[in-house]
C-alpha cells in the first residue's frame, strides 16, 4: 500500500507548473489604517440584494463576491502579445474577468485594462453580463483570447471585459481581475473555466491544481497546476470528497474546542475557498465562537479579543472525514494596529448554512483540488 500511495504522489508531481502568488495588504486594513472603515462598513453592508434584482432580458447576471479581506494575488497574461494582469486564483468563483479599455469608471482607471485592438487573437463577442453584490456592481461583455498562466497556454478562453466597475474594494483592491477556479456549472452559461480549458486542450497532465498559502512573508504562497509538489506539507494528503459540486464543497463532522463541540454539532457543509480570507459560517454558530472565546463587537461590527488570548486560548478544531484539523489561536485571531486584536470568525453569511473555509484555515493546510476523482486533499503546511 506504502508502494502504490508512493507511485500515486510521484504521478501527481509529473509535470506540474508552479505559479507564485504574493501576499498583499487587504482592502479592510488598508481602510482600517486610514480610519476608513468605519463609513465604508456603514456605506457598504453586506448583503444579498443582488438575488432579487429585476433582470434585463439578454444579460447574464452572476452574483460577485465580498473581496474585503483578499490577500493573495497572481499574474496571467492576455492576448497576442501578452497583456499582464494581476487576479486573484479563486476556487469560489469560476469566472475570468479583467478591466478594459472601454471601462471609465475610477476603479478602472487605478488598474491595468485590457486592450482587444492590441491583441491578434482576440475574438469579440455581443453578449453581455453583470455582476452584482453588496457594496458595488459590475457590467461588461465576454469575448475570447489566448490566457498565458505561467508556461501553460489557454487558446481561445472565454473572459469578460468590465465596461463598468463601481464598488471601493475594485478601485482600491490590489488586484485587476479574478480568475475562477469552481466548477464549470457556475460559469457564465455556455462558456468554458480556464482550468477546464486547460485540461480539456492537454496543457496540464493531471486534472488537479493545489494552493501553498504562506502566512509569513510576502512572497512564497504558490498555486499549481497539473500536479501536486509534496515538499510543501508534511506527512500524507487526507482526502476529503466532494459533497456537492459548484463550489467545493465538502461535509464537516464537527467543530471543537476543549474536546466539547462549539459549532455543526451533527455536521454541516463548508466551502474551501481561497478567495475568502476568513472563516465564516452561519451566525448562530459564529456568534456562539464569539462568545465562546470572549470577543467583543466594536463600533465597525468587527470582534476584537484581548491579544494575551493568542497564548492561552486552545485550538479550535475543524473534524473533517474522520480527521481532526485543529486552528490554533494565533490562526484564528490577527494582531492589528495599536496593539488591537480581531477575530478572524465572521458571519457574513447569515443567510447560509455553509461554512466557508478560507484563507485562515487554507494557510494551515496545503490543499489539492483534485477534479479527476472531485476530492480535496488536505495535509499540514510546511512553516
Amino acid at each position: 500500500m506504502k508502494w502504490i500511495g508512493f507511485l500515486s504522489l510521484l504521478a501527481l508531481s509529473e509535470c506540474l507548473v508552479t505559479i507564485p502568488l504574493t501576499k498583499i495588504k487587504s482592502m479592510r486594513e488598508c481602510l482600517r489604517e486610514k480610519d476608513l472603515l468605519k463609513d465604508y462598513l456603514k456605506e457598504h453592508p453586506y448583503s444579498q440584494a443582488y438575488r432579487f434584482i429585476q433582470k434585463q432580458p439578454g444579460v447574464t447576471y452572476e452574483s460577485m463576491r465580498n473581496y474585503l479581506d483578499l490577500y493573495y494575488v497572481g499574474t496571467v497574461s492576455i492576448g497576442t502579445p501578452p497583456q499582464e494582469f494581476k487576479v486573484i486564483f479563486d476556487t469560489g468563483s469560476a469566472d475570468l474577468w479583467v478591466p478594459s479599455i472601454y471601462c471609465f469608471s475610477r476603479a478602472c482607471v487605478r488598474h491595468t485594462v485590457f486592450n482587444p485592438k492590441r491583441s491578434s487573437t482576440f475574438q469579440a463577442t455581443n453578449r453581455s453580463f453583470a455582476l452584482h453584490y453588496g457594496s458595488g456592481s459590475m457590467t461588461g461583455f465576454l469575448g475570447y483570447d489566448t490566457v498565458k498562466i505561467g508556461s501553460l497556454v489557454d487558446r481561445s478562453q472565454a473572459f469578460g471585459l468590465s465596461k463598468t466597475e463601481v464598488s471601493k474594494i475594485l478601485e482600491y483592491g490590489a488586484f485587476d481581475g479574478i480568475l475562477g477556479l469552481s466548477y464549470p456549472n457556475m460559469a457564465l452559461t455556455g462558456t468554458t473555466p480556464v482550468f477546464d480549458n486547460l485540461w480539456a486542450q492537454g496543457v496540464i497532465s493531471q486534472n488537479v491544481f493545489a494552493f501553498y498559502l504562506s502566512s509569513r512573508e510576502e512572497k512564497g504562497s504558490v498555486v499549481m497546476f497539473g500536479g501536486v509538489d509534496s515538499s510543501y506539507y508534511k506527512g500524507e494528503l487526507k482526502w476529503v470528497p466532494v459533497s456537492r459540486q459548484g463550489f467545493w464543497q465538502i461535509t464537516v463532522d464537527s467543530i471543537s474546542m476543549d474536546g466539547r463541540v462549539i459549532a455543526c454539532e451533527g455536521g454541516c457543509e463548508a466551502i474551501a475557498d481561497t478567495g475568502t480570507s476568513l472563516l465564516t459560517g452561519p451566525n448562530y454558530d459564529i456568534f456562539d465562537i464569539l462568545k465562546t472565546i470572549n470577543a467583543k463587537m466594536t463600533s465597525t461590527g468587527e470582534y476584537v479579543i484581548d491579544c494575551s488570548a493568542i497564548n492561552t486560548l486552545p485550538d479550535i478544531v475543524f473534524t473533517i472525514n474522520g480527521f481532526r484539523y485543529p486552528v490554533p489561536a494565533r490562526a484564528y485571531i490577527r494582531k492589528g494596529l495599536f496593539n488591537t486584536c480581531y477575530s478572524n470568525f465572521d458571519d457574513t453569511l447569515s443567510h447560509s448554512t455553509l461554512w466557508i473555509l478560507g484563507d485562515v484555515f487554507l494557510r494551515l493546510y496545503f490543499s489539492v483540488f483534485d477534479r479527476a476523482n472531485n476530492r480535496i486533499g488536505l495535509a499540514p503546511a510546511v512553516a
